[in-house]
């Protein structure tokens, strides 16, 4: 027999992995313990969940246990799906970043050649968003900016390093109005 702590853990981690929910069978299956035995731990971690009075708890939805939400913060969590849904990239902003990424560091007009259109608007959202920055200045007449990513952007398309970015070519093939 399993543990009852650890068996409680094992099947809380699974179904916060499944996503969509899993059945009591498909539990029990998965551990290779029987279903009583899962049963009596999940109602155990229910219970947990219920006591604790949190955001979360689990739920049996056609069958399927799964992950909720509690419905008193709700509201809270559907302002802040709306406000995070703004922080979206448009199609020029996605090429006026793709371009600073790959090329920098980078001036503005340099940008604006490669896209062959006006860039600044992009570029002003880009900062605002905190996904570039300016990073020095060209040593030429009138000392341009230069602009060049910053954490937040790594933080953003979950990467660690610019190194983990895929080749440009491959960036080249991508269709952007499929995203």
């Amino acid at each position: 027999m399993t543990e009852p702590h650890h068996l409680k853990a094992v099947i809380e981690g699974l179904i916060f992995a499944s996503g969509s929910g899993l059945s009591l069978a498909e539990i029990a299956a998965g551990l290779g313990v029987k279903a009583e035995e899962a049963k009596i731990a999940l109602d155990s971690l229910i219970d947990d969940y219920r006591e604790r009075e949190g955001g979360i708890f689990i739920q049996e939805v056609s069958g399927k246990y799964q992950f909720a939400t509690d419905p008193k913060v709700y509201a809270p969590i559907q302002n802040f799906l709306r406000y995070k849904k703004k922080e979206t990239l448009s199609k020029s902003m996605l090429e006026t970043l793709a371009i600073i990424t790959y090329k920098q560091p980078i001036t503005l007009p340099e940008i604006e050649e490669i896209r062959n259109a006006s860039s600044r608007a992009q570029l002003i959202a880009l900062q605002q968003k905190k996904l570039v920055k300016v990073i020095g200045h060209r040593e030429t007449p009138g000392r341009p900016a230069l602009y060049g990513t910053t954490k937040e952007f790594l933080r953003y398309f979950g990467l660690n390093s610019l190194d983990e970015l895929p080749p440009p070519q491959d960036v080249k093939q991508l269709n952007f109005d499929e995203l």
